[in-house]
């Protein structure tokens, strides 16, 4: 597996919220990667995605190097990594009035003895990109997204919607929240591609999709997203991973 990953503040935000830590574990087989997006202020933000993306990657890591069975419940660790997260984000804000209110979103990808997990809670998203197409992976837990399943505007429209940032799940915002995680087939030769807002704000799918037929590696892919969508004046902070099996 080969894996890059990149992350700027964009052109017109002061701070970058944006966090990442791509992780090996070469004993288990394993690499786990992570993406988080932060909300609630220029300190709060920063704090909470970074937190976040640490707090997460040490609990799974953690799990899958003292499992005890041959065959791991991976999601289940997911799932158990991302609680202790929002724990640990939501007890700041409880405790620091400097921090109430901070949150972030979270996209992570595991793979792990060849089999892929992708889990997410907010709108940061992953793709799936082969050499015929782009599929989105995860599903946005946000305003515009609940709209368009209602069919009360297009995907089209979602793109451009005033209230297209509101997100209706995210890390530290409640004392609980669901995490969604999937099971994508990916065959060698095909990439995961993780993401904050800033980069699917700028670039829609297709053009996404066009850069990848002509990066094909992970680190070429990265600097070709990154750049195209600084290019186009990035309003927000962007992160991207990418991983190729």
């Amino acid at each position: 597996m080969n894996s890059f990953g990149i992350t700027d503040r964009g052109a017109v935000r002061r701070d970058n919220q944006d966090s990442f830590l791509i992780e090996r574990l070469d004993e288990s087989k394993c690499l786990i990667a992570v993406l988080c997006d932060g909300m609630g202020g220029e300190k709060a933000g920063n704090i909470a995605s970074d937190l976040a993306a640490k707090t997460y990657v040490a609990e799974l890591k953690e799990r899958i190097l003292t499992k005890k069975k041959r065959r791991a419940d991976i999601k289940g660790m997911m799932e158990a990594a991302c609680d202790a997260a929002n724990h640990m984000i939501y007890s700041y804000s409880c405790f620091d009035t400097d921090y109430t209110g901070m949150g972030t979103t979270m996209v992570s990808a595991v793979i792990c003895d060849g089999s892929v997990y992708v889990l997410n809670v907010g709108d940061s998203r992953c793709y799936k990109l082969t050499r015929k197409r782009i599929e989105q992976v995860t599903r946005d837990h946000s305003l515009v997204q609940d709209m368009v399943e209602r069919g009360e505007i297009t995907p089209e429209q979602a793109r451009v919607h005033p209230r297209r940032n509101v997100i209706t799940r995210a890390l530290g915002v409640n004392e609980l929240v669901p995490c969604d995680i999937f099971t994508p087939r990916l065959q060698k030769g095909e990439q995961l591609l993780l993401c904050s807002d800033g980069l699917t704000n700028m670039l829609n799918d297709e053009e996404i999709f066009a850069l990848s037929k002509k990066n094909t590696d992970p680190l070429s892919l990265g600097r070709a997203l990154m750049a195209e969508t600084l290019r186009r004046g990035a309003r927000d902070n962007v992160t991207i991973v990418i991983i190729s099996k």
